[in-house]
This record gives structure tokens, C-alpha cells and sequence, in this order.
């Protein structure tokens, strides 16, 4: 379902330590339920910019932007700032949970542990949201989703877990199982 991000070539006004955070990212290989595209990146948030979309099935869409800024913002805590959005449609029985954003913002914090992504200043929210449509309009009379947007600073310099971290995010909100997990199929006597 997807061919690894196209890399823009590196940038020679580029600082290195740059070129290499763009290049662990751009070297992800999702699992194949997962599209991974590159992405224009927003120019007025750091010098430096990149970013990657993302879609699961089920229309699950996500992003990841990674920015930089050598001047190490004080908010930052770091020369480093990942931030990223996903939405995840609800199934109308989960929808008014009360407890579904705090579920949500564990799919985040469980995939950076379990990437052994290691960051700080990680801060975001989540929103659930109904609409419903009336009269002459197409689609669904009911749609219900979540959307998590979330920013951290990674620590250290391979921003590869980070990737792998939010992959692992968008493939928990699609509702894909784990890698590896087998589903049972119930046999007919």
C-alpha cells in the first residue's frame, strides 16, 4: 500500500544535524497497511522544516512535521520540534466517552515508550467531535471522530524511533492489531 517518503535532496543551506533527523525519518519502512508521503512543510514556524503525511485504513490521516531551530526556542527545551495530528474515526458507540481522550493520549505516550523514543516537553490535546448532517447533503448522516494533536522534543539524535513511534500512533488509531498478532478465525463443523 505504500512506498517509503521521497526525501527532498538534502539542502546544502541545511545544517547536518538537520540533513540526518530528515534522513531517519525518510528512511522509515511502516508496515504496509500504512501510506507515508512527504509533505510541504510549514515555513513560518522554524528555520527549518519538514514534514510527512500519513494514512491508515479507514481513513485514518496523520501528520508529522519536524522543525528546527538552532537558536533552541525556550518553550522547545531543544534545537528539535516534532509535532503531530491525527484524526481517527469513532465507531458511535465509543463517541461521548468521557474517558476516550485520556485513552487516545495513551496511544501516543505508549508508542513513544514502546519505540524507545525518548523526549520531554510533550504537551498536546485531544478533541471529539460530532457532526451531523441535515437536509440536502452528502455523506453520512452522523460522523464521529478524534483528533490528537500533540508536540515533544525529541532527545538525542536519532529521530528514527520518533517515526517508528508515530507509525505505531497511526496504526493504534486505525485499529490495526500489533505487528505479528493473528486474529482468530472462527471454523464452521
Amino acid at each position: 500500500m505504500t512506498a517509503p517518503p521521497r526525501a527532498k535532496p538534502p539542502q546544502p543551506e541545511w545544517p547536518a544535524d538537520f540533513r540526518r533527523a530528515v534522513a531517519a525519518l525518510t528512511a522509515l519502512r511502516p508496515r504496509p497497511e500504512l501510506a507515508i508521503a512527504e509533505l510541504d512543510a510549514p515555513s513560518r514556524l522554524a528555520p527549518y522544516s519538514f514534514a510527512l503525511s500519513a494514512e491508515a485504513p479507514g481513513e485514518t490521516p496523520g501528520r508529522l512535521v519536524l522543525l528546527h531551530d538552532p537558536a533552541a526556542p525556550a518553550g522547545w527545551d531543544g534545537r528539535f520540534r516534532l509535532v503531530c495530528y491525527l484524526q481517527a474515526e469513532l465507531d458511535v458507540a465509543h463517541a461521548g466517552d468521557e474517558l476516550l481522550p485520556a485513552v487516545a493520549w495513551s496511544w501516543l505516550t505508549g508508542a513513544l515508550r514502546g519505540a524507545g523514543a525518548e523526549h520531554r516537553a510533550l504537551g498536546g490535546t485531544v478533541t471529539q467531535a460530532c457532526s451531523v448532517r441535515f437536509g440536502d447533503i452528502g455523506g453520512p448522516t452522523r460522523a464521529d471522530d478524534i483528533e490528537l494533536r500533540a508536540s515533544w522534543t525529541p532527545v538525542g539524535d536519532d529521530l528514527r524511533t520518533h517515526g517508528e513511534a508515530f507509525c505505531d500512533l497511526l496504526a493504534t488509531a486505525a485499529g490495526l492489531p500489533p505487528i505479528g498478532l493473528v486474529g482468530f478465525t472462527p471454523r464452521h463443523m
